[in-house]
């Protein structure tokens, strides 16, 4: 019996000291670019100016407003815009294009002011974030109108990983502070 154990435990040995000598374990599934797995993910995305994104991120504001706060607000227009990282988070998550801009934020009930209000808007083009995965899909945030505080503080979580975990800012422009 006793032999039998120390005869085991050799073979464990043996093996646990092949594998360790082996080298490091393969690339893993996060390791690969999410463009060379099994269903990859194409990184043709929008530009961060292009009609589609804004007209998206316009209508969808507006049907939020209506839909839940009463339609006190629209947007007006996008100026400045800026792109602030492309899949700035790594190679091997869904790829993202992260852009800032200022927005017009006007009540659509009256005539605009001849100079409306501007807010900042983080949002991301993210591919294969639309209806059921099938083409790109836009995740948006207003700073000072993420009213069931998803994006908190100041629409934050839109931005990449690295730009929020070093607190730094792209563009003091935008009237973005860091959090350090």
């Amino acid at each position: 019996m006793l032999r039998a154990i120390i005869g085991w435990l050799a073979i464990f040995g043996a093996v646990s000291l092949a594998h360790a000598a082996s080298g490091p374990l393969p690339i893993t599934q996060y390791e690969t670019p999410a463009g060379a797995r099994w269903a990859p993910f194409s990184s043709d995305l929008p530009k961060c100016d292009d009609g589609n994104v804004t007209s998206t991120i316009s209508g969808r504001f507006d049907q939020t407003e209506n839909t839940f706060w009463g339609g006190k607000n629209a947007v007006l227009g996008f100026e400045r815009i800026r792109e602030i990282g492309f899949r700035a988070d790594g190679l091997s998550y869904i790829p993202r294009r992260f852009c800032v801009a200022r927005v017009a934020v006007v009540d659509p009930r009256v005539p605009p002011p001849p100079r409306p209000e501007t807010h900042t808007i983080v949002y991301n083009v993210i591919a294969a974030g639309g209806i059921i995965g099938w083409t790109w899909g836009v995740e948006w945030c207003v700073v000072g109108f993420d009213r069931m505080h998803a994006y908190e503080p100041a629409c934050e979580v839109l931005r990449p990983i690295l730009e929020r975990w070093l607190g730094e800012t792209k563009s003091v422009e935008y009237g973005l502070k860091a959090r350090y």
